[in-house]
């Protein structure tokens, strides 16, 4: 029987079957689709997560990333990175640079849905669509927003009624005219927009208004004009809803990372770092025998990005503060640096190692 099963063959759960690895755990993935799996998201990998991946050997392709860059109208406010610089990276690329380093590393990655889950004493079985069976140790949920894992776990955190937001994406063949990611602020959405190669950028919108990309890119005249006549390379895609609870990160012998753990909001723009913070203190506490260690670890990390993003998203709410917010970064400089560098720091930090004197 494998030591750890990662359910869920994503970014995080990919980094968790690495660290995994890395422990010398026996390891194994269960991932519901096959190739290349895509997302809506805004694709910008922050200093830290560039950082944690190398860490693990893995170096995406894509287009450097100085800073971050507020726009709303005629009005531009900059931070530039104080940690080196990130990277706009297309999710499609993260995922083939993470399936290569799992393989590398002699990870097997089976395709299949999982259906039901149940644990004792001795491990967890993962029931298939399909009626085989998975069994392991430990789980490892890293299956997103829609988390079979954290449902079949009793993990499910209350239904959030407020109108929860949603994302959409596309890439166009165009290159980069900044070198930052730029967060273009308007009355119904906000625009990321992100190098992801010398002859291409990503732009994701986030809104809780159910309206199409073309008709979310019409509230943004200056981003509409840099585009047009720019001929899109891929297809619309969604997201959502962006905002998932969980009542806990731990249940006996199953253990939550990612999106699947809770959610708040996609503003600040660090999910992939949060997530392999998550990932490496959820194999530590595996491989140190005491998985309810993990509940600790995962709010050691998770406490500033979610207490930033809620407050954030709780400003911008309101349309008179989603207004002010360029405004805001423009008049206290010093103050918005200091956000765009702990958005930009998370993940930079490896676990202390233990020393015995």
């Amino acid at each position: 029987m494998d030591d750890l099963l990662v359910v869920g063959g994503g970014p995080v759960g990919l980094a968790t079957a690495l660290y995994a690895a890395r422990s010398g755990l026996r390891v194994s993935v269960l991932e519901r689709r096959e190739g290349s799996v895509d997302k809506a998201c805004g694709e910008g990998l922050m200093p830290g997560a560039l950082a944690a991946l190398a860490e693990l050997g893995v170096d995406p392709a894509g287009s450097p990333i100085e800073g971050i860059t507020y726009v709303a109208g005629r009005r531009r406010v900059t931070a530039p990175f104080r940690r080196g610089p990130g990277r706009g990276v297309r999710r499609t690329v993260l995922h083939d640079a993470l399936t290569d380093a799992v393989l590398a590393a002699g990870v097997p990655v089976r395709t299949g849905v999982a259906v039901t889950l149940d644990q004792d004493d001795e491990g967890v079985r993962v029931g298939l669509r399909d009626g085989g069976l998975a069994a392991a140790r430990h789980v490892v949920g890293a299956d997103g927003l829609q988390s079979f894992v954290r449902g079949a776990a009793g993990l499910e955190g209350a239904v959030i009624a407020k109108p929860a937001r949603h994302g959409l994406r596309r890439h166009h063949g165009v290159a980069p005219w900044s070198p930052t990611v730029e967060v273009h602020w308007g009355r119904r959405a906000e625009a990321y927009v992100t190098p992801v190669a010398a002859d291409t950028v990503g732009v994701a919108f986030l809104t809780r208004e159910r309206l199409g990309y073309d008709e979310l890119l019409a509230d943004f005249p200056e981003l509409r004009r840099r585009l047009e006549g720019v001929a899109p390379v891929t297809s619309v895609r969604g997201s959502g809803s962006l905002r998932r609870r969980s009542t806990a990160r731990v249940n006996g012998r199953v253990l939550l990372v990612g999106d699947a753990s809770g959610y708040v909001d996609a503003l600040t723009g660090e999910g992939i770092a949060l997530g392999l913070r998550q990932a490496e203190r959820a194999v530590a506490a595996v491989a140190a025998g005491d998985p309810a260690a993990y509940e600790r670890g995962w709010r050691s990390v998770s406490r500033r990005p979610d207490a930033l993003t809620a407050g954030l998203a709780l400003v911008t709410r309101a349309r008179l503060g989603r207004g002010a917010i360029v405004p805001l970064a423009s008049a206290f400089p010093a103050l918005f640096s200091l956000i765009v560098d702990e958005i930009a720091s998370a993940a930079t930090t490896s676990m202390p190692t233990e020393t015995t004197s």
